[in-house]
C-alpha cells in the first residue's frame, strides 16, 4: 500500500466540503450529491485502508513537529467508524434538509468535520493532532450556526466549554511533549507520578471535553433545539465520542502508564460515575425527544470512562466497545427524532402519541435503539455495558452501584420517551374528530432517511447477537494482547448474578413507569414522581434554571471579575483625573492666598520660618545629647 494514500480520508471529504460550497444556491440536488458522494469515497478509501498498518511521515515546522501520519489497527477502526457515520448522516441529511432555506454551508462543514476527525486519529504527531483537533472546534461552530432558532448563542457557548477543555490539552502535550522529549505520540511513554501526573490530567481533561463528560456537557441540550439535527447524529453522538474515547485510550494506554487501583484510575472511575448519575437524572424529566437524547449522550460517556478508567482488560475492552455501540444507538435515536420533528412537526412529548401506527419503521427502529441504550439483551448495549459492570465491581462496589442505577434511570427515561412519542393516543386526537378542523396527517419518513436508522438498527441487532465478531475483529485488535491477554471477551457474559441484578433493574424501571404513568395520568409524566420528589425538586429548579450550569457560573464569576476591574479602573481614573487636578487646585488657591504682596503678611511667614527652623534644631540636638 503507498503511504500516501493515508491521506485520503483527509483530503477526499475536505474537497468534497469546498466544492459543495462553491456550487450555486439553485443547485441544492447538485451539493447533496457531492456531499453523500464525498461522505461515500471517504469510507471507501477507510475500507481499502483497514486493517493496515502504514506511516507517513513529512517535514512541516521543524522543532520535531511533522506531518506525520500512522495507522495502526485502533486508528484504523476509527476512521473506519466515522467514514461510515459521516455517511450514513450525509445521506439522511439529503432528504431531511430539503425544506431548509441553505444547505451548503452545512454541507461544508460536516464534510470538514469528516476529514478533521480522520486527521486527529490517524495523527502520530502531538501537534499535528492539536492542529485537526482545534481544526473541530470551528467546524462546530459552523455547524451549529447552520441552525434555525438562536445558533449564535449555541455555537459560541459550544466554542468556550470545549475552548476551555481545549487549551488544557494543549497544556498538557506541552508537557508531555518537553517530558518525553519528542513530540511522536507512538515513541512516549511516561509515569502518571509527579509532573507526569498533571501532564495526564490536563490530557485527560481535553479528551473528556471532546467526548461531553462532565463539566463540559452544558452545550449539547442546547445544541439539540438550535443545531440542525443531523449535527447531534455526526458529531455529540458519534464523532465527538469516537475521538474524545480514542484519545483517552491512547493516553492511558499509550503514552502513559495507567495502572488498576492507582490515583488517576479512581479519578477517571469518579468522573465515569458522576457523569452517568447526574446526567442521566437530568434526561429522565425531560419532556422534548431530542433534549432527553441530548442528556443520554452525555450520560453514557460515563460508561466509558469509567471503563477505561478501571485500567482493568475487560474494562478497557468494555469501555471501547460501548463507544461504538453508543454511536450507532444513539445515532439511530437522534436519527428518529429528527424523523418525528420533520413528520410530526413537533418533538414535544405532551404533543405527540401514536406515532407507531403512522411511521412503524421509525418506530421499530427507536425500540431497537432504546432498548440497546437500556442494556436490554440481545442488543449491544447490554453487552458493551456487562464488561463495564465486570471491571467496576471489581475496582469497588460504589462504582458498580451506580452505573447499575444509571441503567435503571436510563431504561426508565427511555419507557417514557417510547410510550409519550409513539404509543397511546396522540396529543388533541379525539376518538370523533371535530368538523372542519382534522388531525393533520403524519406519513412515514421518507427512504432516503430511513435507510441510515435501519442500518444503524441492523448493526445494533449485529453487535449484540454476534458480539464475539467486533470484540475479536476490532476492538481487540485495536487495543493489542497486552491489554486482551489472549482473551475475546464475546459470547454471553460470564457472571449470572451480574446479569440476574441488570434484569432487576430493567424491571424495577418497567415498574417505575407503570406507576408514574398511572399516578400522572400520561406518558410524558411518567417520571414527575421522581422530578418532584421532596429531596429532588429544589436541584431540578436549579438545574433547569440554568443556575448548576458550569458555563453560566463561568459568565457568573467573569462578570463579578469584570465588575472589579471597572471598579478599580474608575477607581484610578478618579484619582488622576479628579483627586490630583482638585488637590494641585486647592494648593494653588492657598498659594495665591497666601502671597498677596502684603509686606507684614511676608514678614509674619519669616520670623514663622525662622521660629520653625530654631525649633527644629533644638530638638534634634536635644536628641543627640
Amino acid at each position: 500500500m503507498n503511504e500516501f494514500m493515508l491521506v485520503l480520508p483527509i483530503l477526499v471529504p475536505a474537497a468534497a466540503g469546498i466544492v459543495a460550497l462553491l456550487i450555486p444556491g439553485k443547485a441544492r440536488l447538485a451539493a447533496s450529491l457531492v456531499a453523500v458522494a464525498g461522505s461515500a469515497l471517504q469510507l471507501a478509501a477507510a475500507i481499502l485502508l483497514f486493517p493496515s498498518d502504514a506511516s507517513l511521515s513529512l517535514p512541516w515546522l521543524g522543532y520535531g513537529i511533522e506531518v506525520s501520519l500512522r495507522l495502526t489497527r485502533m486508528s484504523a477502526f476509527i476512521v473506519l467508524a466515522i467514514a461510515g457515520f459521516s455517511f450514513l448522516v450525509s445521506l439522511y441529511a439529503a432528504a431531511s434538509m430539503s425544506r431548509a432555506p441553505s444547505t451548503r454551508p452545512f454541507w461544508a462543514w460536516l464534510l470538514l468535520t469528516a476529514g478533521m476527525a480522520a486527521g486527529a486519529a490517524l495523527a502520530d504527531n502531538l501537534v499535528l493532532m492539536i492542529f485537526f483537533w482545534e481544526g473541530l472546534l470551528l467546524t462546530m461552530f459552523g455547524m451549529i450556526s447552520a441552525g434555525v432558532r438562536r445558533p449564535y448563542a449555541t455555537a459560541m457557548k459550544s466554542v468556550v466549554i470545549v475552548g476551555v477543555s481545549d487549551l488544557c490539552l494543549m497544556l498538557g502535550v506541552i508537557m508531555a511533549g518537553r517530558m518525553a522529549g519528542t513530540l511522536q505520540m507512538s515513541a512516549i511513554r511516561l509515569s502518571v507520578d509527579g509532573i507526569g501526573g498533571v501532564a495526564f490530567i490536563l490530557m485527560m481533561i481535553g479528551a473528556l471535553g471532546k467526548a461531553g463528560a462532565m463539566p463540559f456537557h452544558s452545550w449539547i441540550p442546547d445544541a439539540a433545539l438550535d443545531a440542525p439535527l443531523p449535527f447531534m447524529a455526526i458529531l455529540p453522538a458519534s464523532i465527538e465520542k469516537l475521538l474524545g474515547i480514542y484519545l483517552l485510550a491512547r493516553i492511558s494506554l499509550d503514552l502513559f502508564v495507567l495502572t488498576p487501583g492507582s490515583w488517576v484510575s479512581v479519578v477517571l472511575m469518579t468522573i465515569g460515575v458522576v457523569t452517568i448519575l447526574l446526567a442521566v437524572l437530568m434526561a429522565l424529566v425531560q419532556k422534548d425527544y431530542k433534549r432527553l437524547l441530548s442528556y443520554h449522550a452525555i450520560s453514557q460517556v460515563g460508561y466509558m470512562v469509567l471503563g477505561i478508567g478501571t485500567a482493568l482488560p475487560i474494562g478497557i475492552v468494555g469501555g471501547l466497545f460501548h463507544m461504538i455501540n453508543h454511536a450507532m444507538y444513539k445515532s439511530t435515536l437522534f436519527l428518529t427524532g429528527g424523523a418525528v420533528e420533520r413528520q410530526a412537526g413537533s418533538t414535544d412529548l405532551d404533543k405527540l402519541g401514536g406515532l407507531a401506527r403512522s411511521m412503524p419503521v421509525t418506530a421499530v427502529c427507536f425500540i431497537v435503539a432504546a432498548a440497546s441504550i437500556s442494556g436490554v439483551p440481545p442488543f449491544n448495549g447490554f453487552f458493551s455495558k456487562e464488561l463495564v459492570y465486570d471491571a467496576a465491581l471489581e475496582s469497588g462496589w460504589v462504582f458498580y452501584a451506580v452505573a447499575l442505577l444509571g441503567s435503571f434511570l436510563t431504561a426508565a427515561s427511555f419507557l417514557k420517551l417510547g410510550h409519550a412519542a409513539f404509543f397511546g393516543k396522540r396529543a388533541g386526537a379525539s376518538a370523533e374528530p371535530t368538523a372542519g378542523a382534522p388531525q393533520p396527517a403524519v406519513r412515514e419518513a421518507p427512504l432516503p432517511m430511513l435507510i441510515p436508522m435501519i442500518a444503524l438498527a441492523a448493526l445494533c441487532v449485529f453487535f449484540g447477537v454476534a458480539n464475539s465478531f467486533p470484540l475479536a475483529r476490532l476492538i481487540g485488535p485495536a487495543v493489542g494482547d497486552a491489554v486482551t491477554q489472549g482473551r475475546t471477551f464475546g459470547g454471553f457474559p460470564s457472571s449470572a448474578l451480574l446479569v440476574a441484578l441488570t434484569a432487576t433493574a430493567l424491571v424495577l424501571a418497567v415498574l417505575n413507569h407503570w406507576y408514574g404513568v398511572r399516578r400522572s395520568g400520561r406518558a410524558a409524566g411518567a417520571s414527575d414522581h421522581i422530578h418532584h420528589a421532596i429531596f429532588l425538586e429544589p436541584v431540578y429548579d436549579l438545574a433547569e434554571r440554568g443556575k448548576l450550569d458550569p458555563y453560566s457560573i463561568g459568565r457568573w464569576i467573569v462578570r463579578g471579575i469584570a465588575a472589579a476591574l471597572w471598579g478599580v479602573d474608575r477607581g484610578i481614573d478618579w484619582v488622576y483625573d479628579t483627586l490630583i487636578v482638585k488637590t494641585a487646585q486647592g494648593l494653588s488657591t492657598l498659594g495665591r492666598r497666601a502671597h498677596n504682596g502684603s509686606v507684614n503678611r511676608y514678614v509674619l511667614w519669616s520670623l514663622a520660618g525662622a521660629a520653625a527652623v530654631v525649633l527644629t534644631a533644638a530638638l534634634l540636638l536635644g536628641g543627640a545629647r
